[in-house]
């Protein structure tokens, strides 16, 4: 019966910790999402998500700035477009103007030993705000949509970027994409991280608005995956897989941890991205500043969860914070 008694094993501080095998949150653990806009000087609070804001490429370096003194090792870059015209095929993704495309070649000059992701979407650019080109009846046009995703990120790995995360969830956009940048020499200079496993969630409503990238009509339950599904999820990081991907996603976090123990259970060998979204910073914020409980208690809580069920990177908004309780 001795194998049945466990306060033995956990009496000591030095104890506990040896009980938490593999749940470490360092700050390679982190990936920091940023939103940058085509005003260079901008700073834009975003309401529905306190102390998240949008920039310019000026004041996104001077905000990046302590924050790599104090460890950041990665980030994340949502391009975000106000002044720019947008049109049915996402123009602008992959313009010489494009926020992101111009702010890469500064990053990499200003921070060379940061790691620099570039989400790949077409929803941000697109007139109708839907993450691929449409057909005339509305729907997904999966062909044209890919050879899109495939330009803009070779357009982003050859300013700079050491990932593409193409976050469309068309079919097949991981070959094209490798197609791409294996045809111009850059497939062993650029990653490409596939949200592999997106769900169709309401976490995202602070992101689309955010990112000004909401639908304009109907949604994207047709190419995100719905909720409560296991086995197309399954399907879905088989595919991205096969076809080459350097690295796997789940998205959102909380709500889909099982999820992220079958990915990490089916490819141990492919490091996991979690995205822990726009509601999810909301809610568990707001709850802290409400008293409802302790903001750093509960968040270090989610984060070790996110890491025990397979994670190893966590995409959170929280990323700042937590690198200040890591120098703690």
């Amino acid at each position: 019966m001795s194998s049945a008694r466990l306060h033995s094993s956990i009496f000591h501080p030095t104890l506990r910790k040896l009980q938490c095998q593999d749940v470490a949150i360092e700050a390679h653990n982190l990936m920091y999402p940023v939103f940058l806009v085509d005003d260079d000087e901008a700073v834009q609070p975003i309401p529905s998500m306190p102390g998240v804001a949008r920039y310019g490429i000026t004041t996104l370096l001077t905000h990046l700035e302590p924050l790599v003194a104090k460890g950041l090792q990665s980030i994340l870059l949502f391009g975000v477009v106000h002044k720019m015209p947008k049109d049915s095929i996402g123009s602008g993704a992959d313009c010489a103007t494009n926020p992101v495309i111009r702010a890469l070649p500064r990053l990499r000059t200003a921070f060379p030993d940061l790691l620099i992701a570039c989400d790949v979407c077409l929803c941000p650019y697109t007139d109708h705000g839907h993450c691929g080109v449409l057909t005339g009846d509305g729907l997904i046009d999966n062909g044209p949509s890919i050879k899109r995703i495939a330009e803009i990120a070779l357009a982003y790995a050859q300013a700079g970027a050491h990932i593409v995360a193409p976050s469309d969830m068309m079919d097949n956009r991981i070959h094209a994409i490798k197609e791409a940048l294996r045809g111009s020499n850059l497939e062993n200079r650029c990653s490409v991280l596939s949200y592999s496993v997106k769900f169709a969630s309401g976490f995202y409503g602070p992101f689309r608005d955010a990112a000004k990238s909401a639908p304009a009509f109907g949604d994207r339950k047709c190419y995100q995956l719905p909720p409560g599904s296991k086995g197309i999820a399954k399907r879905a990081a088989k595919r991205d897989v096969e076809e080459g991907a350097d690295m796997l996603m789940v998205k959102p976090g909380m709500a889909y941890l099982d999820i992220v123990k079958q990915v990490k259970d089916d490819y141990p060998e492919l490091p996991l991205f979690i995205y822990q979204v726009s509601g999810e910073y909301s809610m568990l914020l707001n709850a802290g500043k409400i008293g409802a409980f302790d903001l750093k208690t509960v968040l270090w809580e989610v984060l070790v969860g996110m890491r025990r069920a397979g994670a190893d990177c966590i995409i959170s908004y929280f990323t700042p914070l937590v690198l200040d309780w890591l120098k703690e």
